[in-house]
This record gives structure tokens, sequence and C-alpha cells, in this order.
């Protein structure tokens, strides 16, 4: 039986960190004030966030995998019905994991937690993070007494603040790396954590750092703050500096921005001082009130980088001088890390041989999941979690092998994957055994088979489709060997999302989905839109854009088409991303357009992946008539559809304005097309056509997403504002994107409207 708060209370008492440990009495103390109403739902929403506390999603119990959730531990909880309030059902612990930097005692205590509050499965997300499921609010104190007592924190895991501050997993013994990242990422988080000067955001705030420009292991591109490892000689005194080159204003979610430069190099003792200055702008000047611009790319975006630098600059003038601005960073150096055993090269006679069952897989582990070090002797192990999920045994197994064969050196990864470091190469076979052993031996560390996928609907709030259920089946269907004979095609990315919002990375990745609905004979269909072009590498180098919404039932097919098309048509050397671009948009659309239709009578597509149940509240019927009814507003978002991709095709070709215009006329007839549904008279008038979506839509919020508010709304309201304006090749691909998800907005709505009337 689980012991309660007041018993871990006092069993910690003086092994956590006394500032930490006072954080969660008031925690607990807020808890207690909220269930007696003296403490306001809003207020207390933003105080559990910031503590990692997240609501979630329920949907009978079932995640996409098939397996049920195990309720024992959840006694309060019905978990066949959705939740009213946070106290209903349980929630999402969220862990902060700085750099992803773990050792076997926080690994255990991770597994006891997971075991005895959660479904007994850890969660690592794209940032590095741990993520506990079925978590109950009354059991959050506890959670984070324990943890606080192995040296972690959930405090600023959520909420507007700045977020986990992740780095290079490779970082001190990647062999490209310019220098190791560790001891200042852990510097910035320490200075960062609770600071008075970023306390104010209207949204959240992400840092990351890479020891090079060329990998992707950092992803500096898509963060609010983006570092990377630079040296370079002093012209004055012939010395060699070691420094910084720094980013702003990256970010991914519904409309993704890519990072701005702001500065080629700083010297590493202006790291905490620039990062305080770049808060402190940002919390005054940041948007608050529109969630949906409050991101710090909205405000470098609409100051423009040079005067964004220059308030920056000035801050920096002004700002006290702090004795940890250095303090922190010396003393995270005195922190190296080493080995435990002699490094060695691979024996050439192991048990492992070729005449061994064993002898293939061990060898196909080798060539994917061991990465060479600096440090001559030793290599960098990946352990891949398919769907970034581990058992709370498998965690204990973990702590037992990186206890026996390293110091306890191992990271996660923002590919939802453990890296083990400092493993000396004589000590692989044995490596291998331990790990196969408790089935954390899988090859195709960080290629096709890698699939990473954000929660979805399992759990998210904000899922749309079955990203997890999507991602299960991809990783069994591109495992066959008509995908591995080919080593570009084995080496390709996917990335899959439940919604909008990137959590997946769909828009880095070079086959990138994200969950949307359509409406097929008057009913919902779980679809994804196909986001094509995207770079990983180079930190995230470039953003895929999206192609076409497409059944769930067959992104599969998807797939595979593109990757023999691929295959059979690229030129020698030729990368997916290159290919993408030279085949365009407009063949790419032709190549799939027939996996946009479902099958006559096949009611396989009114369910997602890994779940059973119907998506929708009817079915779909055996026969077919000469044609189908198909609404006037069906129609007109199908029209809207195509301007779209028209202007897709335009910004190809690089016609910036003539995109925009396109773009923003999409908007304007997908909102006509809803107006329609109640006023057939609407005229083809941009201010009509704004004003009647904005009174029988927007302020009735039947526009309105659950979560996101008004937000896409708002995309139409500004772009309408702003017709007739100049765009750049970037701004008209920002329209592009908020287009597309104004119309995804517009289909769901009208879903939602058409159920209601046929329930009604």
């Amino acid at each position: 039986m689980k012991a309660s708060n007041s018993s871990w209370k006092e069993q910690l008492t003086g092994r956590m960190p006394e500032a930490l440990a006072r954080e969660i009495d008031n925690f607990e103390t807020e808890i207690a004030l909220r269930k007696q109403g003296k403490l306001d739902e809003k207020l207390f929403a933003e105080t559990r966030l910031r503590r990692g506390a997240y609501g979630q999603r329920y949907d009978n119990g079932q995640r996409s995998d098939g397996q049920k959730v195990q309720k024992l531990n959840f006694p309060s909880a019905d978990l066949t019905k959705g939740p009213n309030t946070m106290w209903d059902a349980p929630g999402m612990q969220r862990i902060k994991i700085p750099g992803g930097g773990l050792n076997a005692a926080q690994i255990e205590t991770l597994a006891e937690l997971a075991e005895e509050y959660s479904d007994g499965i850890a969660h690592i997300t794209t940032r590095q993070d741990f993520q506990l499921h079925y978590v109950h609010i009354d059991d959050t104190p506890s959670v984070m007494r324990r943890l606080a007592a192995v040296g972690i924190t959930t405090r600023e895991a959520c909420g507007n603040s700045v977020r986990n501050v992740t780095a290079c997993p490779y970082a001190g013994v990647c062999q490209d790396e310019s220098f190791d990242v560790t001891p200042y990422s852990k510097a910035l988080m320490r200075f960062m954590l609770g600071h008075p000067d970023c306390q104010s955001f209207g949204r959240k705030f992400k840092p990351a750092f890479s020891g090079c420009a060329q990998h992707a292991c950092g992803l500096t591109s898509l963060h609010d703050l983006g570092v990377i490892a630079k040296k370079r000689v002093n012209e004055a005194t012939g010395r060699e500096e070691v420094g910084f080159e720094v980013y702003v204003g990256g970010g991914l979610g519904a409309v993704p921005y890519q990072a701005k430069l702001f500065e080629s190099f700083i010297p590493a003792e202006e790291l905490l001082p620039l990062a305080q200055a770049i808060s402190r702008v940002f919390a005054r000047l940041g948007e608050k009130k529109n969630r949906s611009r409050a991101r710090l790319k909205f405000l470098v975006q609409d100051l423009g980088i040079e005067k964004f630098r220059a308030l920056v600059l000035e801050e920096r003038k002004i700002l006290p001088h702090d004795p940890r601005w250095t303090e922190l960073i010396e003393e995270e150096l005195k922190t190296v890390e080493s080995a435990k055993n002699p490094g060695g090269e691979l024996p050439e006679l192991v048990s492992i041989t070729t005449a061994s069952p064993d002898a293939e897989p061990f060898a196909k582990w080798l060539r994917s999941n061991i990465r060479p070090q600096r440090q001559a002797g030793y290599v960098t192990v990946t352990v891949v979690l398919p769907l970034g999920d581990i058992t709370a045994n498998q965690l204990r197994s973990l702590a037992d092998v990186v206890r026996r064969f390293t110091k306890e050196t191992i990271r996660t990864t923002v590919e939802q994957n453990f890296v083990i470091r400092w493993v000396s190469k004589k000590d692989l076979p044995e490596l291998y055994r331990a790990l196969d052993a408790v089935k954390l031996a899988a090859p195709g560390a960080g290629a096709l088979v890698d699939i990473v996928s954000c929660p979805g609907t399992d759990t998210c709030k904000l899922g749309i489709s079955s990203s997890r259920g999507l991602a299960g089946e991809l990783r069994k269907r591109v495992s066959e060997a008509s995908y591995q004979a080919d080593e570009a095609v084995r080496n390709l990315h996917i990335k899959v999302s439940g919604c909008f919002n990137s959590c997946g990375q769909h828009h880095v990745a070079d086959m990138g989905f994200y969950g949307v609905s359509r409406k097929v004979a008057g009913y919902a269909v779980p679809h994804f839109q196909v986001v094509l072009g995207g770079e990983w590498e180079h930190n995230a180098g470039s953003y895929g854009t999206p192609i076409l919404a497409v059944p769930s039932k067959n992104i599969p097919q998807v797939v595979k088409r593109l990757t023999d098309s691929y295959v059979a048509g690229r030129e020698p050397g030729e990368a997916f991303k290159s290919y993408i671009k030279r085949t365009g948009k407009a063949q790419l659309k032709v190549l799939l357009e027939d996996l946009t239709k479902l099958p006559a009578g096949d009611r396989s597509y009114f369910s997602d992946w890994g779940d059973p149940r119907t998506y929708t509240l009817g079915d779909m019927g055996d026969g077919e008539c000469a044609g189908e009814v198909v609404s006037p507003v069906d129609f007109g978002l199908a029209a809207a559809e195509r301007e779209l991709f028209d202007a897709q095709l335009a910004l190809e070709k690089g016609e910036a304005q003539k995109a925009s215009v396109g773009a923003y006329r999409a908007m304007l007839n997908a909102a006509r097309a809803l107006v329609l549904a109640e006023n057939p008279d609407i005229k083809e008038n941009a201010d009509q056509i704004v004003a009647e979506f904005r009174t029988r839509y927007y302020d009735t919020q039947k526009f309105w997403d659950p979560f996101a508010g008004g937000k896409f709304g708002n995309y139409l309201f500004d772009a309408h504002a702003k017709a007739g304006q100049a765009y750049s090749e970037e701004s008209s691909r920002y329209l592009i994107e908020e287009a597309q998800l104004f119309i995804d907005a517009a289909h769901s709505c009208n879903n939602k409207l058409s159920i209601t009337a046929i329930g009604a």
C-alpha cells in the first residue's frame, strides 16, 4: 500500500533541498484550499501546471496499444467516464530531467513511482523529460517529495515558465563537438529555475544546447533560446575563447518558426546574463492576453530581429551584476564524467558467434545503436524505447546495467530513447546480453523504425487522431525487409503528432503526420495531414509543409508510396528532402490523391489505429447510391482546400505575394462556407464574410477549439486586417500554415455542428 503524503514527508525530511521541500508543502496546502473552494480554479491551474501536474484525457481507460489501464491505484476514479474536474480522475505528472542526465538511484525512484502511482509505465518526451500518466492529484506531493529526495524537481515542468533545459545527450563524448555544453546547460537551468525575471511570461520558454551545428541532437532551431558551442581566436590576445552562437525565437506548435541568429559569438561568461536579459524583454513585451501569440517567436517576428536584439542588449547593460553568472558555471565545470571500466576493443572471439542464432541481432544492434566516442576505446549505446515507453521493471534492470558497466552515465534523448555513455567496447557483448534479457536491445536507433510520437488521443486532451496507434502500426510495417533493404530509406525519420501542436515534432521529419478530422458520408473520420520537406539534421534545419489530409488507416500506404517513389526516382546521392523539393507538391499530390478516399463499405476507416471503437456517432452504410448529397459547406471547404494548395504551389515557385493572397482567399472561402449554413444569401464580399463569421461563429464560440480557444479564428481576422500588404517568402509561409489550420478548424466545426444536428 502506498504511504500517505504525511508519511513520506516525515521519512524524507532532511533529505530534500530545503527550498524544494518548502515549495511542496505550499503546494499541498494549495490542494487543500482548492478542495475547500478557497482558491480560485484558474489560479490553482497555473500553480499546479508550474509543478508539472496536468489533467488528462480518458477514453474508457484504454490506451492505443490495447492495454487496459490498471484501476487498482485509483479508488476514487471511474475511468469509464470522462472526468469533470482534476479531482474526478488521475492526471499526468511531468518530471524535469535537465539535459536528460540521470543516475541509477533516480532511475529506480522513477520505477517505483511508475509502479505505485501510475500504470507501471514511464514515458520519455521529445524534450528529455519523463511523464507518468494516471497519477492522482492527491498523490502528487508524495511523488514530488520522493523525486526531490534524489535530486529531481517537477518545478516549472509546465506552465508559463522556463521549461526543461535540453542538451545534446552526446555532449562531452561527441567526436564533432566544439566542447562539452553540459556544464553550461546545467548552470543555465539552475540560474533560471524560479528566477524572479522568469515568472511573468505570457507562455512557455524553451532553451536548448548543442555542441555542434551539423547534427540534430540539440534541435536549437526550434527553440525560444538555442545555443551552439563555438570557439574563436581572440584577435587581440591570440588566445582561443570558448563561447556560443545564439539563436532566438524558434518554435514549432501550430505554426512553426525557425529561430533567428541573435549573435554569432558571445563569450561563455555572457551566457547567463544574456538569457536573463532576453527573459526580461520577453516578460515585459510579450503578449499576455492572446495566448495564441504569446510565445517569444511572435515577439521576435513582430519587432524584427534587429530591434529585438537592440532591446535585449540595452537590457543587458542595466542588469545589476549577479555573481552567480560565473559561479554556477565554475561549479558545474568541476564535475567531469569518466569511465568505470578500462577502454578496449570489441573482442574478435565472443560467445555470440556467426554460428549462433543471436549473431545477426547482435550485429544489427552494433550497426545501428553504437556511436563511437571521441575518447578511444569507448562508445555510447542507444537503448531504443518504442513510443518512448519503458516499464518499471525495465527501469530497474536499466539501473543495474548502468551501475555494472559505467559510473551511472546515462541520459534521455529528444528521440524518446536512452543513451548509455562511457561503455568500453570490450563490454559490448555482455551489455547486449543484459539489455536483451529485458527486451531493451531493439536495433534501429535514430532510423526509420525509431518513430517518434506524442501521447495523442491516449491521454492528451488536445489529441484528434491516435498518434501512438499510428506510430505503433508504422513501426511494424517499416520493420519489414522491403523497407530495410535500402540504406537511404532505412535512415529516414518519421514523426507523428496527434494534433497540430507538433509535440511529436512532425514539422522536422522526412515524413511527418499530424491528426485532423474530416467528414465523410456525414460522419467524422480520423485523418492525418501529411507533412513533407522537413530536415532533422543541422539542428532541425528546415520545416516541412502540409500536402494533404489522408484517412488514418491509409497512412501506411502513404509511407510505402513515398519511399517506393524515392527509391525509383531519386538521383545518385539525393537526399529525401531534396527529392521531395525537386518532385514538387503538385506531383506529390497526384501520387497520393487516391488515398484520400475511403473504400466503399469498409467500416474500419471509422475507427482509429489501436482503438476498435467507432470514431463517430454513426456507421457507414453497406450500399451506395449514384451519388451522395453534398452540402454547400462541404463544397466550400473543398474549394478552400484547393485554393490553399494552389497557394502552396505559388510559394514553391517563389511567388510569395501570390501565395499570400491565395492563402487569405482560402481562409475567406472556408469562413464563407460555414456562414452559408446559416445565411445562404452571403455574398463574396470580404468585409461581409468576416463580419458574418465573427458574429455567427467566433462570438458564439461555435468555431472555438476546446483548448486553443479562438486562436484559429484570429488567424482570419489578422489576415483580413493585413489584406493588401506585401508579404515576404517567410511571412507568406507562416500565412499558409495559419490558413491550413483555419481550414482544419472549419472542418472540425462543421463536423461538430453536423453531429449535433444528427443527435438533435
